[in-house]
């Protein structure tokens, strides 16, 4: 039995939507690495209950967070994007937490510049506070150990494409690396020290490679990016209708391991909302914006190799994306309009989606 409604919202559901084609479906994703990242936390001492938790979030992560304080008695202080809604506002407000948010912008770079700023001013004046740092800090790919284990026991790994919006990194990230590690476990161990010191790049307490001696499995990972997100060398580009929050980003993020990634696919605002559109027509489930870019994206890597097993990663629900996207469903044009133009390079991306091979490239190339 659950001892917290956290617990069970962490759980996702795997749901076989077609012949090899799988849906990981979240209620709200990052319950999942900001539970187990607190619990650490507390474990190795860094923090103590009652202690203070900060960071900043465009939304799924402010709610994940506050959960987690609310699960372990701290307190909970985000600085939110402008896309935090009502609703969640108001969930933040109940669960004690303290929302700071920026106020409307139309610019996603700005708008994260803004939040990190603020971050360090909150510092300065409370350096008793504990800095999250979810898109720098890897024990966020923490919680991500059982999930991977349901997935090898439920799909195996032979012939596994995992198919997510990349965002912080930790998600995609975390479930490949141990996917690809064959024993079951990934070397190395947490030194009992939060990795929130360590200089920003790849994670430190999870290493790029398997466990010495276990055999490699075959896991392809596939990132999804919005149009003008640094983190894969897009920030030249823009969508019109809006840059996706979460699954993108405007500075680099060092839970980012551009490594793992073996193909991307950057899509737009308007090709999302007709893949989310199409998941709730065709197979009733109600998720969000990035779900829809991430089910377009893994449609496509399917019929291109009918043969694995396509697994995309859904992080959540759809009803904060009710106006914004499902009130437009007759806008929703057919998926079968729809089609990635094939690149091999950043210069060539074009809306409203295209699609690269990366190749475990280390980094972006410079100047792209």
């Amino acid at each position: 039995m659950d001892q917290h409604i956290a617990e069970a919202i962490g759980r996702p559901d795997l749901i076989r939507l077609g012949d090899r084609l799988v849906c990981l479906r979240f209620e709200t994703m990052k319950v999942v690495s900001a539970l187990a990242a607190v619990r650490h936390l507390l474990d190795t001492g860094v923090v103590r209950r009652g202690d203070t938790l900060l960071d900043s979030s465009s939304g799924i992560y402010a709610y994940a967070l506050a959960l987690a304080c609310h699960r372990h008695g701290m307190h909970c202080h985000v600085v939110g994007s402008t896309t935090v809604d009502k609703t969640l506002r108001t969930q933040l407000a109940v669960l004690g937490a303290t929302l700071e948010q920026m106020e409307p912008c139309d610019d996603l770079k700005l708008d994260q510049k803004r939040r990190v700023e603020r971050i360090h001013e909150i510092l300065a004046a409370h350096p008793e506070y504990h800095w999250m740092r979810q898109y720098h800090d890897d024990i966020h790919y923490l919680g991500y150990r059982a999930i991977a284990d349901r997935i090898r026991e439920e799909t195996g790994t032979e012939w596994l494409t995992v198919v997510g919006g990349v965002g912080s990194g930790a998600s995609t990230g975390a479930l490949t690396r141990y996917l690809r590690d064959s024993s079951g476990g990934v070397s190395g161990n947490l030194s009992g020290q939060a990795s929130s010191s360590a200089p920003t790049g790849s994670p430190t307490a999870i290493p790029p490679g398997c466990r010495t001696g276990a055999a490699p499995t075959d896991v392809e990972l596939v990132g999804v990016q919005p149009y003008g997100s640094l983190t894969f060398g897009a920030q030249h580009t823009s969508d019109p209708e809006i840059i996706i929050a979460g699954i993108g980003s405007s500075i680099p993020f060092g839970n980012v391991s551009h490594e793992l990634y073996d193909t991307l696919h950057w899509i737009s605002f308007d090709a999302a909302l007709s893949g989310a559109v199409d998941l709730l027509r065709r197979h009733a489930v109600f998720a969000g914006l990035s779900t829809g870019a991430a089910y377009l994206a893994a449609r496509h890597e399917h019929d291109r190799a009918p043969e694995r097993t396509v697994l995309f990663i859904a992080p959540d629900t759809g009803h904060r994306y009710t106006d914004t996207v499902y009130t437009r469903h007759r806008e929703a044009a057919p998926l079968a309009h729809l089609a990635p133009r094939d690149i091999a390079e950043q210069t060539e991306l074009a809306l409203p989606w295209s699609r690269m091979p990366w190749n475990r490239t280390p980094s972006p190339p410079l100047g792209a």
